[in-house]
């Protein structure tokens, strides 16, 4: 938390010579009792040592060096505009690298009299390129504004101090909120921290937390406190307390990158994954296609004697994984697809986006799978609705309806990469 580095802007008295900074830290505080504002001119000074000590402060934060600053000059604009009771139109500008402070208004820039609705904020070209030779109408000027130590007192100081801690706070959750954005559709690891009725709280580090909710949790898996857990990034969300990560486990993302994780071929690209058909905790089918002559993309995936297959199946929790080869011809497809049950002929139906499958009576039962889940799986995987028969009862009906078995899957049942 920021709480580790705090900024406090103390002044003795309005009228006084210095502002003394103190960083209060882990391991202590800085005080830098120099000038911070100081000159009655536009332009004042923030103590060198007092950016650096800032900086240096908050770089294990993570916080850019360009945010620290133009919190700060948020911070100060603030202050001025409370106490000097200034318009919204006063900018403040901090020079990281000599630690000098301008103070401007900025106005808009008219033509005539007539659309001048504020003097506070509007200005007349003419008047405008006094200043700066090079505006025009439509464009913003800025004008140095006259400061004293007096604008810049205790309350002042104060203030600043209050807005600089809590924009440090809002860039802190940026910055962690875009580093674990960027890592959405990733597998990462947490440590359980706490479990409820609707989900297991994931700590990921840096005080981010990840919700796995029922709905994406294995079927039958258990977790306990402190157990290392592998989890999908699905959703990376902003609230007031810093980013939420929302995880699955029984997304298919989650499945492609463990693949990518244990087999090396899927990683670098020579093997690659063209489909995955999920019911997640009891079995999937994965298609796969080599992109380089002379390498086995089904055997690279399932490795030898099924060793990488069977270290994603234990991440899994037992959810078996079925390994196809992809085809450009659907009819080879779909009898891949149906494996391990063989397939003596396929007929596609363009038409109608189905494929008539016949199969031995004997692999009947295993091409349909139990409850229909290996054809169903098939279809999803392929995108074609499947209508499976027995070579018997194909025979025996000599067209007829009998020993027709249909496994269909709705229009839009694809495979999604």
């Amino acid at each position: 938390m920021v709480g580790t580095g705090i900024l406090r802007l103390v002044s003795p008295a309005v009228s006084a010579d210095q502002i003394d900074i103190e960083l209060s830290t882990d391991v202590g505080r800085i005080t830098i009792p120099r000038p911070v504002f100081s000159s009655p001119e536009a332009r004042c000074t923030v103590n060198r040592d007092f950016i650096g000590a800032l900086l240096q402060l908050n770089a294990e934060k993570g916080v850019p060096k360009e945010i620290l600053i133009e919190t700060l000059e948020q911070a100060i604009e603030s202050a001025y505009r409370r106490n000097a009771d200034a318009p919204e139109n006063v900018v403040v500008k901090v020079d990281p690298d000599s630690g000098q402070i301008s103070v401007y208004r900025e106005y808009e820039v008219v033509a005539t009299p007539e659309e001048i609705e504020d003097d506070q904020l509007q200005m007349l070209v003419g008047e405008a390129q006094k200043v700066d030779p090079t505006t025009g109408v439509g464009a913003k000027v800025r004008v140095p504004e006259n400061v004293t130590q007096a604008q810049l007192g205790r309350i002042a100081a104060q203030t600043a101090g209050q807005v600089y801690r809590q924009r440090l706070r809002e860039a802190e959750r940026d910055v962690v909120f875009q580093q674990y954005a960027s890592r959405e559709g990733e597998i990462m690891t947490g440590v359980v921290h706490r479990t409820t009725e609707s989900a297991v709280i994931l700590d990921m580090g840096k005080g981010v937390e990840a919700v796995l909710a029922v709905s994406e949790q294995l079927p039958g898996e258990h977790y306990r406190i402190g157990q290392h857990l592998k989890a999908y990034v699905l959703e990376v969300r902003r609230t007031t307390r810093g980013p939420v990560i929302v995880a699955s486990r029984t997304h298919r993302g989650f499945l492609r990158r463990l693949m990518e994780m244990e087999i090396p071929e899927i990683y670098n690209g020579t093997v690659v994954i063209r489909g995955i058909a999920r019911e997640a905790g009891s079995r999937s089918k994965v298609a796969v296609e080599s992109r380089q002559a002379g390498v086995d993309a089904k055997g690279a995936a399932v490795g030898q004697r099924g060793s990488r297959i069977q270290a994603i199946v234990a991440e899994l929790n037992g959810e078996k994984v079925d390994v196809v080869l992809w085809h450009d011809d659907p009819a080879q497809y779909v009898a891949e697809a149906l494996s391990p049950a063989e397939v003596l002929n396929v007929r596609i139906d363009e038409e109608h986006k189905i494929a008539n499958v016949v199969v031995p009576e004997r692999q009947l039962s295993l091409a349909i799978g139990k409850e229909g889940q290996n054809a169903r799986l098939a279809a999803k995987l392929t995108g074609w609705r499947i209508d499976i028969r027995s070579d018997a009862g194909v025979a025996a009906a000599a067209g007829g309806d009998e020993g027709r078995t249909p496994v269909e899957a709705p229009v839009d049942a694809e495979a999604k990469t």
